[in-house]
């Protein structure tokens, strides 16, 4: 994936390359002494609230599924620093952002459907109900009559 393609994600949800900005930081991760001289973290800033890629539903979903990784602005921030390579890490943030917004794209599921407990399930826990009660008397003191 290169930093000039556009992400399609869905057929009517596409991530263009316009709307996401790369910034590279310095890693805690693994790579030894490399740590400390190469920025090879990528922190990737995705602007949602903007995107003309996203329809209205994606776009909410996407910033509420990011939670605290979304700004009070709408903009998702993403941070790689899992590989040593920033090509690696790149891949890594835009695969991420895409896995957000698929997931953010995914239909709202079917209402629930009430339904009331059949007869005999209300039989069954009545009678249970009454058993507990016979067990829990016979628990008391014991009248001397």
């Amino acid at each position: 994936m290169s930093a000039d393609e556009k992400i399609i994600v869905t057929d009517e949800v596409v991530i263009y390359p316009d709307d996401l900005e790369e910034n590279f930081i310095r890693s805690s991760g693994p790579g030894g002494q490399n740590v400390n001289k190469v920025a090879t973290a990528v922190q990737l800033r995705f602007d949602a609230r903007n995107a003309p890629g996203l329809p209205e539903r994606v776009r909410e979903r996407t910033i509420a599924l990011a939670g605290q990784r979304a700004t009070k602005d709408g903009v998702v921030v993403i941070e790689a620093a899992r590989f040593r390579t920033q090509e690696q890490n790149r891949a890594d943030a835009r695969a991420r952002l895409a896995e957000l917004v698929t997931k953010a794209a995914e239909p709202p599921p079917k209402p629930r459907r009430k339904t009331k407990p059949t007869k005999g399930s209300v039989e069954r826990r009545l009678k249970s109900k009454a058993g507990r009660s016979v067990v829990k008397k016979l628990r008391g003191k014991v009248d001397s009559e």
